[in-house]
């Protein structure tokens, strides 16, 4: 029978002995379990030895390697050295002179064989120096990397997981510095030795070998710490703090050792995020257009977010008619903790050089990540397939409400959580990246057959209130009195101008919530743009409704018009101020790829800007019934000139000195006068000023052909007749300008003409073009000028 061995002396444990010791015994009851225990320890004891014995054969190849490679590297400097050694006998011998009975031939062939072999033998010595330097690069690499397995292998040891002595941290932060001394290599050499890429890639696979073990474990240690510090907290306790204060944080409240050991393992698990991005981008540099890296989630914080989203997610499935209770308990999270964030963990981010990272901007993101997440796995399809399977009217209705109803959520929240990542003043909340993160809108980034649901629901509530307000007809006849908008005292929109763009800004500030450009491209296209058609659609109505009732021959119906046009004229003139805006400019630049996102592959953006082809629609209303106006108004006055323009005698009989102008005329131009009056008090000033330039136009077009092209003969008293007709009509028009004959250039040149002497006709005539521009004629056409100089009849 065996001797029994003595126990060790209990000074001789070490403190990872004693450590193992408590955790496995820590009662009289833990002894049953001894055999067990031992048996165990066996069998790992025997697993280390085939690990180790494995490791010793895999040493004793590579040291057989090298040792092979070091003499094939040791007989190239051996043969390199003869050659050196023959170079220089060959230079130091002494030619003798001829008198010593020496040859110049032998010293001329000596210098030309050494210059021969000294370019090929540097060329030798190069790439001896190279392969040394490869050699010794590859051989410090292979170093490295081992010492890096052979610490990766010792962080999986389950006893000194188990310990957590100091120990264990000391061997994973050696392999973190070894990693980044590595890295530091690989990048030296990428970029000083693009032609070693075969030896970059062998460690590389080493590596990322090495980083596909200790990644996970240093994840799930750190997990398993969160536990041990009772991470995640309560919900509901923090449901029932009503202040931040008063809500138990363990990362505040953990201290001694226990804040030691989070600290490390936060900055470890930090320093190898930090280590892999820089191997990505080092990897990617070199591929031309995919150098930018998409910013990557911290581990850590995504670690503190995981458990509280699963903590969270048990409350929410009862909430799912009550969304709103969702935001508020994610957002209350968000805001609890926030502080901590800055306070503690921030300063082992900037110790681990992890550039870019702020600790409050990646907790808002992971919270708003995880409720993005939530809302469309669970929340959306809900909504989706209650508006899909609501077939009554009242049924979809509530299906809509309860769809903006949502969206408002969503967008009171973003601007909540927006507010907390604003208040350490380092994001810039203008980048759409950062939006995107930090935007439960975001959602609609993957779906996009949502957001043109969402346009279409925010378009039909729109034009349903829209509706209401454009029946009334007091809308439209009440001016807009509104100092503090620039452009209403000028085109004198009636009220329903000022309602709708009230309606159309509520759209456009939904869409300013949507985090991508892209995408607010899309729903204002989707949404603003068919209001605007709608708007268009009413003034272009109530337009045609006046001239189909009395063809614009009434007053009231000219006013209408009128209004309609200052109505059109007043958006068209806020979209185009509004499409200087830099929100609407943004819009224009191409910064997306439709092709790249699902169902975007038939959207373009018009070039003249997001509203573009609305705003080219409302101009074109505008002039062509500002053209319409002043057709109107000339159809009455041709009408009532037509027994003047008839009566062809009266340019020859002798003028009524009791009449300054024709009594056939007098009731054309009360008409003219009395039409325009109307339309200038109705009608935006610069519309007017077109329809009246319009009309005048034509009007000296039309006394022209009508007249002085009429082959009609004017005495003396005729001409005289005529210009003192002229000079009435062109009275109308001096309320609105100061040169009225100006606009009737035809007329006026053509009473230039009638009124010179018949000599000067005579003579002038002969000399042509010429002398027509010495008399300022420049409207009328040699051929007219002479037909209206044969009309005169001198006594």
């Amino acid at each position: 029978m065996d001797a029994i061995k003595p126990l060790p002396q209990v000074s001789s444990f070490s403190a990872s002995v004693f450590s193992f010791l408590d955790d496995r015994f820590r009662d009289a009851g833990d002894l049953s379990h001894s055999p067990g225990l031992v048996s165990e320890l066996r069998t790992e004891i025997s697993e280390l030895d085939q690990r180790l014995a494995g490791l010793n054969r895999q040493l004793e190849s590579g040291l057989a390697s090298y040792a092979s490679f070091s003499d094939r590297v040791g007989g190239l400097f051996v043969e390199v050295n003869a050659k050196l050694a023959h170079l220089s006998s060959s230079s130091t011998c002494v030619p003798r002179s001829p008198s010593d009975g020496g040859n110049e031939e032998e010293e001329t062939t000596t210098e030309h064989v050494a210059g021969e072999e000294l370019p090929s033998l540097a060329k030798e010595v190069a790439q001896v120096e190279s392969v040394r330097a490869y050699v010794e690069t590859a051989l410090k690499l292979d170093t490295l990397v081992g010492d890096i397995e052979d610490a990766v292998m010792s962080s999986m040891n389950k006893n000194l997981r188990t310990s957590r002595s100091s120990g264990f941290e000391e061997v994973r932060l050696h392999a973190i510095k070894t990693l980044k001394t590595t890295e530091e290599i690989l990048s030296s050499v990428a970029r000083r030795h693009p032609r070693w890429a075969r030896l970059v890639s062998a460690v590389d696979h080493r590596v990322d070998r090495a980083l596909a073990m200790m990644r996970p474990q240093a994840i799930s240690d750190y997990r398993a710490l969160l536990s041990s510090l009772g991470w995640p907290p309560q919900i509901s306790t923090l449901t029932s703090a009503s202040k931040s204060e008063d809500v138990h944080n363990p990362l505040f409240t953990m201290e001694g050792s226990l804040k030691s050991q989070y600290c490390g393992n936060f900055h470890a698990l930090c320093s190898l995020q930090g280590l892999q991005l820089q191997r990505k981008s080092r990897q990617l540099g070199s591929h031309k257009g995919e150098n930018v890296l998409f910013h990557q989630p911290l581990w850590a914080i995504e670690e503190l977010v995981n458990p509280l989203t699963v903590a969270s997610q048990r409350h929410f499935t009862k909430w799912s008619e009550k969304p709103e209770f969702i935001f508020e308990l994610v957002f209350k999270i968000t805001k609890d903790y926030v502080d901590s964030m800055d306070e503690l963990l921030q300063p082992l981010v900037d110790e681990a050089k992890l550039a870019g990272y702020s600790c409050r901007e990646e907790w808002v993101s992971a919270m708003v990540s995880s409720l993005s997440l939530y809302l469309v796995k669970e929340i959306f399809p809900i909504y989706v397939g209650q508006l899909s399977e609501a077939t009554e009217s009242d049924l979809r209705s509530e299906a809509k409400v309860s769809w903006l109803h949502l969206i408002d959520l969503m967008i009171s929240f973003d601007k909540r959580v927006q507010s907390l990542v604003s208040q350490s003043g380092i994001l810039s909340l203008q980048e759409d990246g950062n939006l995107l993160r930090i935007s439960s809108l975001s959602v609609f980034c993957d779906r996009p057959d949502w957001l043109d649901l969402w346009a279409e629901i925010e378009l039909d509530e729109r034009l349903v209130k829209f509706k209401a307000e454009i029946d009334y007809d007091r809308n439209w006849t009440v001016k807009v009195q509104d100092e503090l908008i620039s452009t209403s005292n000028v085109y004198r929109p009636p009220i329903i101008s000022s309602i709708f763009l009230q309606h159309l800004s509520s759209i456009i500030e939904r869409s300013k919530s949507v985090p991508a450009i892209y995408l607010r491209a899309r729903f204002l296209r989707l949404a603003a743009a068919p209001t605007i058609q709608k708007f268009l659609d009413c003034v272009l109505l109530r337009c045609q409704e006046a001239e189909g009732l009395t063809a614009l021959t009434e007053n009231n119906d000219l006013v209408k018009v009128s209004n309609s046009i200052n109505a059109g004229h007043y958006i068209e003139s806020v979209l185009e101020e509004w499409s200087e805006d830099v929100f609407f400019l943004e819009m224009g630049t191409g910064q997306h790829d439709p092709q790249e996102i699902p169902g975007l592959e038939n959207f373009t953006e018009p070039s003249e800007g997001i509203f573009g082809d609305e705003f080219e629609k409302l101009e074109k209303f505008r002039l062509e019934w500002i053209n319409k106006l002043s057709v109107v108004v000339l159809r009455g006055f041709d009408a009532r000139t037509r027994d003047y323009i008839k009566n062809r005698k009266q340019w020859q009989e002798k003028k009524d000195k009791e009449w300054t102008v024709s009594r056939t005329l007098v009731g054309a131009l009360d008409y003219l006068q009395g039409k325009t009056s109307i339309i200038e008090e109705n009608l935006n000033k610069e519309d007017f000023t077109a329809m009246w330039r319009s009309l005048a136009s034509e009007i000296d077009r039309l006394f022209f052909n009508s007249i002085l092209m009429a082959n009609v003969k004017f005495s003396n008293d005729g001409v005289e007749r005529f210009k003192g007709d002229m000079e009435v009509l062109y009275g109308v028009f001096r309320a609105w300008c100061v040169r009225p004959e100006g606009f009737f250039p035809k007329l006026s040149e053509g009473l230039t003409v009638l009124k010179m002497e018949e000599k000067q006709v005579k003579d002038g005539l002969s000399r042509g073009a010429k002398w027509l521009r010495e008399n300022g004629v420049r409207y009328l056409s040699e051929a007219e000028a002479k037909k209206v100089a044969k009309s005169r009849v001198f006594s």
